[in-house]
């Protein structure tokens, strides 16, 4: 069908592809094999850039946020810069990391606490390597209550009622809530909420559950809520089991979420390769976050082969319409809704950030005391390779990968330059 896509990808490039282009596009198999002239673009990609042809690999879960990679697929950007990609499924963040670690998979849409936690020991054999290019959005995720446990008892966001609830809950059972990965940034929004609405985490059970596994696991009573990102808690609320609390970007405004993270002998042997990877999948991020098609976007990463879950839910919280559940109503996100590359401000990994997700460790009690944040910080974060890519895009670097910042939720403040005061104030020393 190859010459059929292309006739029809000429036809209505110049208007932008409906619900009836995406139809065809899943009918034709997705973007396999769309030629470059064919595929609408957002960049000025030099296409004269060509990869080494050789299998590049790259991991994901089945969340919306990994969907500059998908779209960079389905559009065909990756094969723009004749790069020979496969992406690839993934049962779980710990399957996502054995496969990293031991070269089954040369990239993957990770979560951007992972490497600092499989290095320091949190999540993983202490020492192993797995290093950042990129970050791959900010926002998007949200902390999901039970129904059963939590209707009509907590408003969105109201930390004090949080607290009621759950120490109420406590006392007629053990309260059970879900993240997705030890250190991990689902891990950290949640304990981050419970701290910060007084709830002490040693008193509740915390398990780890695959992203897509979340709903299913609240309906039949495993957990009573979950910290997870899109689409899996608007998934909660369309089929009316759980309600959204809070939305992580009211937690922390702009906060990393996924990286894209790479085997390191793969980003030392095939940097060109890389390099090109992460033009195709900034390509795809600019197109996502122009939306120029939503509806498009939304449907190709809901269907079956990616995310499997309903374009509308996906392209409602992309858009920023919340609807909350239970009798909250709904909740519009403008500027800080689920973003891509927001005029390049979300793409560099800053040293900061890891800096943060190490400090936690030790406020939560999975480290007794800090590492060395800097060092590690300089080991996994692939120096000067995001900042190469955008230059070379014509993308505009930040010049905050080391500044302090201050957290919306409960407005702590934190300083990278001096992690061993954030937790003389917040505990853990």
């Amino acid at each position: 069908m190859s010459l059929d896509r292309r006739a029809f990808l000429r036809l209505v490039g110049a208007a932008g592809m409906g619900a009836g282009g995406a139809a065809f596009l899943a009918a034709c198999g997705g973007g396999d094999d769309a030629p470059a002239s064919d595929v609408p673009a957002t960049a000025t990609g030099d296409v004269t850039l060509k990869g080494s042809g050789e299998k590049i690999r790259i991991g994901f879960i089945a969340l919306t946020d990994a969907a500059s990679i998908i779209m960079a697929k389905e559009l065909g950007y990756f094969e723009k810069y004749g790069l020979n990609v496969d992406v690839v499924k993934q049962a779980s963040w710990a399957s996502t990391r054995d496969n990293l670690l031991t070269g089954e998979i040369e990239c993957a849409h990770c979560l951007f606490g992972m490497p600092f936690s499989v290095y320091t020991g949190v999540g993983g054999q202490a020492g192993k390597e797995m290093h950042i290019a990129m970050v791959l959005n900010n926002n998007g995720q949200a902390i999901t209550l039970s129904k059963e446990d939590f209707a009509g008892k907590v408003p969105y966001g109201d930390l004090k009622a949080a607290k009621v609830a759950v120490d109420a809950l406590k006392a007629k059972k053990e309260a059970t809530f879900a993240m997705t990965f030890p250190g991990g940034t689902h891990d950290m929004w949640l304990r981050y909420w419970m701290a910060a609405a007084g709830v002490d985490q040693k008193t509740v059970k915390i398990i780890t559950i695959p992203p897509p596994q979340m709903v299913a696991n609240m309906k039949v009573g495993n957990m009573d809520g979950y910290c997870v990102g899109e689409p899996w808690p608007g998934v909660a609320v369309k089929d009316t089991i759980g309600y959204t609390h809070l939305a992580t970007q009211d937690l922390w405004k702009h906060h990393p979420e996924k990286a894209l993270v790479v085997n390191p002998t793969f980003g030392a042997n095939r940097r060109d390769d890389l390099k090109l990877t992460m033009r195709a999948i900034l390509e795809a991020a600019q197109f996502i976050d122009s939306r120029k098609d939503p509806g498009l976007v939304a449907k190709t990463i809901g269907g079956s082969a990616y995310v499997n879950a309903s374009p509308d839910v996906i392209d409602a919280r992309l858009e920023g319409k919340y609807d909350l559940g239970d009798t909250l109503g709904q909740k519009t996100f403008t500027d800080d809704t689920m973003l891509f590359h927001n005029e390049g401000l979300v793409n560099l990994p800053r040293k900061s950030h890891a800096i943060w997700f190490m400090t936690q460790y030790v406020r939560f009690g999975y480290l007794t005391e800090l590492p060395d944040v800097k060092t590690v910080a300089d080991k996994l974060i692939i120096p000067g390779l995001y900042e190469e890519v955008a230059k070379d895009m014509g993308i505009k670097v930040p010049e905050d990968g080391m500044a302090p910042f201050t957290l919306k939720l409960d407005n702590a403040k934190f300083d990278p330059a001096d992690p061993a005061a954030y937790l003389k104030t917040y505990g853990g020393i």
